[in-house]
This record gives C-alpha cells, structure tokens and sequence, in this order.
C-alpha cells in the first residue's frame, strides 16, 4: 500500500474525529464519507477485531507510518520494558518527523516529513532527511541556516503549540528533546490496548 496523499478531511471522517488536528470541513460535516453517509440511520455494530483494526489504521494515518514500518515499530516496543501499547505511543512520537511537528516548525506531520526529506532539518548539527529517525533525550532538532526563510516555517512558528518535554527557541529555530514524554503528556486520541491485543492474536 503506498502512502497516502488524498484529502485529509476524508479520513477525518472515515474515523469520526478530526485525527491530522483542527479541521474546518470535518466540523462541518461530522458524518461518514460515501453516498449514504449522511443518511446512515444504523451503524453496523463493530466486532472487537474490527473495532482493534479500526484504531490501528487511525494511529498510522495519523503519524504518517505504513503498515511494515509500523508493524516493525511495535515489535520494537515489545522488546522495551514497560507495557507495550505506551512504548509504541512513545516511539511514534520519538520519530523526528513528529518532533518536528510537535516543535511548530511544520503545520502538520505530513508538512513535517515533507521538510525533513527536503533536507531542511538538522539533527545534533548534522542534516538528517530520514523521517523516521529516532530522537533521543538531549538531541537537537533545527531548521537548517539556509532554510529558515521559508514562508511555511514562519507561519507555522508564529501559531505553535508548547509542550513540556520540548524546548524551543523561536528566534534560532532550533529545538530540544528535554525527556522522552510519558503517555499522560501526549494529547492524541489513541486507545493503543485495542492494538497490543489486535497484535497479540
């Protein structure tokens, strides 16, 4: 399956909750994509596999991950200690694309992604354009020298939110992981059991 590319608002929809952050067109039209999706009187009632694969698929859409690299991920998790299901939460967050995004440098994960193939992210000073590259406690993420001009990356400074295992300097546009978050600090959505037990079966 290659990445996916269409409108975000679309998959929004398809799980009922605004997954890519605040989104205009979903509020307007809160219901399941499709013909009948306005009209849809009666849910079909969800099996615990489906609901189980349901919030797989929301978790990938929403760090912009497919199916191998978070299979591979989550194998990953297992081997740490801990419960599996935050472990996973706290990698995907750790990826450097999503460190990004959490700085306010990008608007969104996939503009995120899109800056760090581009070659306009540094990690520890040196240029890394692997989205997937995982961000240590005390490592440091910036924009590069010739790259801070760019239009998205000052917009999206100016709106950015803060969180607390982040610090980041505006002016130089340049981050740090302070500590690696715990799950109570992420603010997304994720009921990451539903995925132990879709992965334990």
């Amino acid at each position: 399956m290659a990445r996916y590319t269409g409108p975000s608002t679309k998959i929004a929809r398809k799980f009922g909750e605004p997954i890519y952050g605040a989104d205009k067109y979903f509020e307007k039209r809160n219901f399941p994509p499709g013909q009948h999706g306005a009209s849809r009187k009666r849910a079909r009632k969800a099996t615990d596999y489906g609901m189980q694969l349901k919030e797989k698929q929301k978790v990938k859409y929403m760090y912009g991950v497919l199916e191998r690299q978070f299979r591979n991920t989550y194998e990953k998790a297992s081997r740490m200690p801990g419960q599996k299901g935050e472990n996973l939460v706290i990698l995907l967050e750790s990826r450097l694309d999503n460190i990004v995004y959490r700085l306010g440098i990008a608007p969104t994960r996939a503009a995120a992604r899109q800056l760090v193939l581009h070659c306009h992210i540094t990690l520890n000073g040196e240029v890394c354009n692997i989205p997937s590259a995982q961000v240590k406690q005390g490592d440091v993420v910036a924009v590069r020298e010739r790259s801070k001009s760019l239009e998205v990356i000052q917009k999206s400074v100016a709106s950015a939110a803060k969180y607390s295992w982040l610090e980041f300097d505006a002016s130089a546009l340049c981050g740090k992981l302070l500590n690696v978050p715990v799950r109570a600090e992420i603010p997304e959505t994720i009921n990451e059991q539903l995925i132990v037990d879709l992965y334990s079966k």
